[in-house]
């Protein structure tokens, strides 16, 4: 048996739902009774035969709503590895961090470079941290205070997985003077980043080694994997950039999170209308069951 969840960014329609339906039995993919996540916004649509069918046929039909199909076994993930920039906050703190120098322009197009694969990231990582030296170690907590904000859904999503028995892992290619305080409060178990080197109370231009890259991030969930004793289909990871595609290609449930066209191409869901709480639904928790934030 298969799922398809319908989401909605503002609200679904029963012309929504009884489309999608169409489209499922022309693709031959046999569907059941709706079931309601959470009335006019989320909608489960069991059907039993051919899911790349029914994920093609349906597959971005309605402007809107997001649509995850999936198998219905083992929906409800046990592990969630995540990205931290632009999916569990709503900035890059380089770019954000960079304004504080004059420079933000220049640093935020090699930021988007990188995020979409057209550079190697700890290369890319180097030469923009070494455009930020001799900058004032403060700036650090001025732009964790003014720019940094959690990303809508980010805490109900963390702590209504970890209510249902999840382990959270928060796994950023940026700044642990960042991921560090974004990952206690929104309720992770365990935070891995980057390190930016201070002496005194400057930026020394340079990154702690080694870097927190894409192969980390995948080592990440497989050895949470190992030491859970989980099986993948029990697993979610969740980024928008280049540097998150490996863990979403191993991960049971691989999700591009309003995510560059790479990285949205190969994930196995994407999400890019509805914000973090689309992950829940995802996972067949209706609203009544949401830890609130």
């Amino acid at each position: 048996m298969f799922i398809a969840t319908l989401i909605a960014a503002d609200r679904l329609k029963a012309g929504d739902i009884s489309n999608v339906l169409d489209r499922l039995r022309a693709a031959g993919c046999a569907p059941g009774e709706p079931v309601s996540l959470d009335e006019g916004v989320a909608v489960d649509l069991p059907f039993d035969k051919a899911p790349e069918a029914g994920r093609t046929a349906i597959d971005g039909t309605i402007a809107g709503i997001d649509t995850v199909v999936q198998p219905a076994a083992n929906r409800a993930k046990k592990l969630i590895v995540a990205d931290m920039d632009s999916t569990m906050i709503t900035v890059e703190c380089i770019d954000e961090l960079a304004d504080y120098a004059g420079i933000k322009a220049q640093i935020a197009e090699v930021t988007e470079a990188a995020m979409r694969g057209e550079l190697d990231f700890a290369e890319a990582l180097d030469a923009r941290v070494a455009l930020l030296t001799g900058l004032g170690a403060d700036a650090i907590d001025r732009c964790l205070a003014e720019r940094v904000r959690l990303m809508p859904g980010a805490r109900t999503l963390i702590r209504t997985m970890k209510a249902h028995g999840a382990h959270a892992i928060l796994v950023s290619g940026g700044f642990t003077r960042f991921a560090q305080p974004v990952g206690a409060q929104i309720g992770f178990d365990r935070v891995i980043a980057n390190e930016l080197l201070i002496d005194g109370d400057a930026l020394t231009g340079k990154v702690g080694k080694p870097i927190v890259d894409s192969s980390t991030k995948e080592e990440t969930l497989l050895g949470a994997m190992n030491e859970l004793g989980l099986d993948a289909n029990a697993t979610m990871a969740v980024g928008d950039g280049a540097n998150d595609l490996a863990m979403i290609r191993r991960a049971g449930l691989g999700v591009a999170y309003h995510a560059k066209p790479v990285v949205a191409a190969a994930a196995g869901a994407r999400i890019d209308h509805g914000d973090l709480t689309a992950l829940l639904y995802a996972q067949g928790y209706p609203r009544a069951e949401w830890v609130a934030d």
